[in-house]
């Protein structure tokens, strides 16, 4: 099939769910993938006449996949994420840019950093990169799903990066996991945060394909993550060690607050590239008595 043909099917299916430059986005990055090009879209654009070994069936189960809402990201199996690539399905979470920014706050603010822990790991892209971008540190990452666990080890692995992988509920006494092990430098966390009343108003290739167990929390407890991370890093945490949250943007206020309810000091709250409040570190001072 001719390279402009199948990115009109592809298009077309995307139109009801995306506006007409997003839409012609997402399928010339699927119609490079099955052009062989990785992520390079430009050749297609240059040479709409390209001919793809994809026939007319294959096109069309692809349109259907997108028309129903699966994201892009799944479909192909991998994605992005600070200049690496990382492979993705509906185990885990898909990356985002503002999770990057994360990371990049991390290694610019910890560069002496010796141990760290990624809590809620997902496909691993935190612990991983972090494990790439400090690589004097010792990554330790856990999740609760054994799902994630293996797409999270398969990114390490490919990547070369060294992480120390298990599995733990952030939930039940994470602290008992690492009882008598040396503190870390800084725990770092993406964690569920968005309540269940949200979920409606939600994109569908969102709220139907990404795990609702990584992505939702009660609406009576939105920050039941928050609050069993801050206070297991009370005792995980070296003084001076560092939180650092990823948060939902209408929570900053409410989890500032919290975490200076929890005794952590220097509590900093910065805005994602859209300006919203996004992510949250502080620190942990001496032991309260």
């Amino acid at each position: 099939m001719k390279a402009h043909l199948l990115l009109q099917t592809l298009a077309e299916a995307l139109a009801p769910l995306y506006d007409p430059r997003e839409a012609r986005q997402i399928a010339l990055l699927v119609a490079a993938d099955r052009a062989g090009l990785g992520d390079r879209t430009a050749p297609l654009v240059a040479d709409p006449e390209r001919e793809i070994a994809v026939d007319g069936q294959e096109a069309a189960a692809l349109a259907r996949r997108l028309a129903a809402g699966e994201p892009v990201q799944y479909l192909l199996g991998e994605t992005d994420f600070f200049g690496r690539r990382f492979r993705v399905d509906r185990r885990v979470l898909i990356p985002r840019p503002e999770t990057e920014e994360l990371v990049d706050w991390v290694r610019r603010a910890e560069p002496a950093a010796r141990r760290l822990l990624d809590v809620g790991t997902g496909s691993g892209c935190i612990a991983a990169t972090l494990a790439l971008e400090l690589p004097a540190a010792r990554i330790t990452a856990v999740d609760c799903s054994a799902e994630a666990l293996a797409v999270a080890r398969e990114n390490a692995e490919r990547l070369g990066a060294a992480v120390d992988f298990r599995q733990a509920d952030a939930l039940a006494g994470l602290e008992r996991c690492f009882a008598g092990g040396e503190p870390f430098d800084a725990i770092v966390s993406n964690p569920p945060y968005v309540p269940v009343r949200d979920r409606a108003a939600m994109h569908p290739n969102v709220r139907d394909y990404e795990p609702a167990l990584a992505l939702f929390v009660p609406d009576e407890d939105p920050h039941r993550f928050y609050r069993a991370i801050a206070a297991a890093g009370r005792t995980l945490l070296r003084p001076g060690g560092a939180l650092y949250f990823e948060i939902y943007h209408e929570a900053g206020d409410a989890l500032r607050a919290l975490l200076a309810a929890a005794g952590y000091t220097q509590i900093g709250l910065r805005c994602d590239l859209q300006g919203k409040p996004r992510m949250l570190c502080g620190r942990k001072t001496a032991l309260r008595p």
